[in-house]
């Protein structure tokens, strides 16, 4: 594709220069985190880190790594920014959603730092585009701290198996209990919605597992609605890590592959629903 060829304008430095050759590969991606109209961009040598957080209940992160790029460029240990997440996908599918066979949008992004605007080139069909967003100064972000030294417990899933989980549970309940234990019931989700109480179990043999690693048994209820955005990402997965730590802080993991094959990660945190007592449990 022509951008990948292009240099910068004579005399131009960008702290941030990337180019792709499909842009689907990165609004989809997008989409999957997009609940709330603004994200906080982080560029590092590794890739594009993209965040957005809501109530300081839930965060999402979308990663991008370098490989997925064509021609991937930071001149400083990371560059970050906030940015309508809305405006930006917007751009990248300026096009439309959906291209003929055998055509794709052609993608370059620079941006040449604190105060600058994102720019967007999009090429298709012989037709470029050009996008300036305004950016922003970052917010601090949450940390969850989810070391692997602190979870607790961890199962991988194949995603149709959440899938299905999701379809069928009762999603007028306000939560959804997850207990993961060493012992039966292993993995259990449970909806308490109009039609009364629902429980989904998983056996650790069960074919959709392809990981479980338990050491104690947990269970902690979180809000359905700060659960929900998670689908976008779980619509697109190939499988889903589940994973909690001491205090019931949830992450969820979910691999995507792309048209081409290559691989990236799109992961949810949340917290416990702190009104729910152990006596309920």
């Amino acid at each position: 594709m022509p951008f990948s060829a292009q240099p910068p304008a004579s005399g131009e430095r960008y702290a941030l220069s990337a180019s792709l050759d499909n842009a689907r590969h990165l609004s989809s991606l997008l989409r999957a985190v997009h609940f709330q109209d603004h994200a906080t961009c982080l560029a590092t040598a590794s890739g594009l880190r993209v965040t957005v957080e809501d109530a300081k209940c839930i965060q999402a992160n979308a990663f991008i790594q370098a490989e997925i790029f064509q021609e991937f460029s930071v001149q400083e240990e990371s560059v970050m920014f906030r940015i309508s997440l809305s405006v930006l996908l917007d751009c990248l599918t300026i096009f439309g959603t959906s291209s003929l066979p055998g055509t794709s949008t052609a993608l370059r992004l620079c941006y040449r730092g604190y105060g600058y605007p994102l720019m967007l080139f999009l090429e298709e069909g012989g037709v470029v585009t050009v996008c300036k967003i305004n950016t922003q100064e970052p917010e601090e972000l949450l940390d969850f701290d989810f070391c692997s030294t602190k979870v607790v417990n961890k199962i991988i899933l194949q995603s149709e198996g959440l899938r299905e989980a999701f379809a069928e549970l009762d999603m007028t309940s306000e939560v959804l209990q997850i207990t993961m234990s060493p012992e039966k019931p292993y993995f259990r989700l449970s909806t308490f919605g109009n039609a009364g109480s629902a429980h989904l179990d998983y056996p650790r043999d069960s074919d959709l597992m392809e990981a479980f690693h338990c050491n104690q048994t947990q269970t902690n209820r979180y809000k359905i609605s700060l659960l929900k955005p998670s689908t976008k990402a779980l619509a697109l997965s190939c499988k889903v890590s589940l994973r909690t730590d001491a205090q019931g802080f949830l992450s969820l993991q979910y691999m995507i592959r792309n048209e081409d094959g290559q691989i990236c990660f799109v992961e949810y945190y949340c917290c416990p629903d702190e009104n729910i007592t152990e006596a309920e449990l």
